[in-house]
């Protein structure tokens, strides 16, 4: 009695026993992913930076605020006022060949990430295989109870295999192509602000090179008069032969400025062109000018902390993060048992009418347990390339995270020193057309001869030069904050 009442309580610490193994067994092996916390950052910039910038006189000049806690509007190029930028924005996500191939690298991510979710079912086969045998009856006992040498053989059969995912190995590369299809996401996203940031920045260029191009042609006209007027002063003997080929040098040294002007006006286009999916033939009549565009005011600059949750190039890096996570769970799983449970049932018969008749039916069932003994290390160093995986995606994804703190600081403080130097060249530009009214009149009086019109005029243009590239600066340096601040874009006719 005393070991008949012990048996069913060993009995009951068996159960448990296996139980709670086959509990820890059925768990995905391997590391569980954790989302980074995000730097604890209070500002972008190692010092403060003033919640205004300066100001200047003119168009582009007013001052901009830095909005804390300001999340950046969706389709943020609209700040900038202009109706053909807009337009040519939506052109560029629409057609650019970039956006498709985004889009298509998500759709097959996605679709990978649904054919491993079918391995968490079994795979059943159906057969039917028919055949002409012949025995070789003078040898071997015959196949058939009749003996006959030539006969027909028909077999029809369903066969069912299935891999328990015992140790997560299948749950674990789902998780990973998920993560990985994540990751498509984000790139379709970054693919969405790159395009946007680049069409604006162009545009802008192509604004501020036409107002330099416009500029240098002037001046390029003026020292052509100066050199008509040394000419006739030598003439009259008034000046020097030499004076006459410094002004001769000084007019080609302008000149060479400007094709360097031009080729980058027409590179500019033809960047236009391809980023708005067309060939540089086929871009339009579409031109921009600084004057079309408008500064934006306001720059929302959101929480610091949050920057790693509204770049999709950190996002993508974390997702790639997770996807090796999973690797290495993947790998671990294949260096455990693996397991196979099969079933088939089916007919034999030589006739086809026979099928599935008694007497012609089979069926089996069956399981199997492998476990690798030798492979050469190839498993083992598959976990240990996993492991190193791992190591990178986590390098890359603190590298992406600094690049985006970096990137903000950057045009941050570009955006600071672009203000002052709007501010030095609108007060330059004032005080050389200032000078030059000031010489018109003394012209007008005769106190002073035309040539220092000429010279006046050629300040008061190289001045306006100045003005244009600091104008178009301060434009494409707020264009690259909002891109640095991950510029919220709506996907273009909502595509995925």
């Amino acid at each position: 009695m005393r070991r008949g009442s012990r048996k069913p309580g060993c009995h009951a610490l068996r159960i448990a026993a296996w139980t709670g193994l086959w509990t820890a067994l059925a768990g995905c092996v391997g590391p569980n992913f954790h989302r980074p916390a995000p730097p604890a950052a209070e500002r972008y910039t190692e010092e403060p930076l003033p919640a205004v910038t300066a100001a200047g006189n003119g168009p582009g000049g007013a001052a901009q605020r830095f909005l804390a806690g300001t999340d950046v509007p969706r389709n943020w190029w609209t700040l900038f006022g202009s109706a053909d930028l807009d337009a040519l924005v939506e052109q560029a996500l629409h057609a650019n060949p970039s956006v498709s191939a985004a889009q298509a690298a998500l759709r097959q991510a996605l679709e990978n990430t649904a054919a491993q979710r079918g391995a968490y079912f079994p795979d059943a086969q159906v057969s039917f295989d028919p055949s002409r045998q012949r025995n070789a009856v003078g040898v071997l006992a015959p196949t058939l109870n009749s003996g006959t040498a030539l006969f027909n053989l028909f077999t029809t059969q369903v066969s069912v295999s299935y891999v328990p995912d015992v140790f997560g190995a299948n749950r674990r590369q789902v998780e990973s192509l998920a993560a990985q299809a994540e990751a498509s996401r984000f790139q379709l996203d970054a693919t969405y602000l790159t395009l946007t940031a680049n069409v604006v920045t162009a545009a802008v260029q192509e604004a501020g090179l036409r107002a330099q191009i416009a500029a240098t042609q002037r001046v390029i006209e003026l020292e052509k008069e100066a050199l008509a007027v040394l000419r006739r002063e030598l003439e009259l003997g008034a000046i020097a032969e030499g004076d006459v080929y410094a002004q001769d040098a000084a007019l080609a040294q302008i000149e060479t400025t400007l094709p360097p002007l031009i080729r980058q006006l027409q590179q500019t286009r033809d960047s236009l062109a391809a980023l708005t999916g067309r060939l540089p033939a086929d871009l339009g009549p579409v031109h921009f000018e600084l004057e079309q565009l408008q500064l934006p005011a306001d720059l929302p600059l959101g929480v610091p902390s949050q920057l790693v949750e509204r770049r999709p190039d950190v996002r993508a890096a974390e997702a790639e993060l997770h996807a090796a996570t999973a690797q290495v769970g993947v790998a671990i799983a294949n260096l455990l048992p693996q397991i196979t449970l099969t079933a088939g049932a089916g007919s034999t018969a030589t006739a086809m009418a026979d099928l599935f008749k008694a007497g012609t039916g089979f069926w089996s069932v069956g399981a199997s347990l492998s476990q690798t003994l030798f492979e050469g290390g190839t498993l083992v160093h598959r976990k240990r390339a996993a492991d190193a995986a791992l190591d990178q995606a986590g390098a890359l994804y603190r590298l992406a995270v600094l690049t985006a703190f970096q990137n903000v600081a950057d045009a941050l403080h570009a955006l600071a020193t672009d203000a002052d130097a709007m501010s030095a060249a609108g007060r330059a530009e004032e005080a050389a057309r200032k000078s030059l009214d000031v010489v018109r009149h003394q012209l007008e009086l005769g106190s002073v001869s035309y040539l220092a019109l000429v010279n006046a005029e050629q300040t008061y243009q190289q001045a306006v030069i100045a003005l244009a590239q600091a104008r178009a600066n301060r434009y494409a340096d707020t264009a690259a904050l909002f891109q640095a601040l991950g510029g919220s874009v709506a996907p273009p006719g909502g595509a995925t």
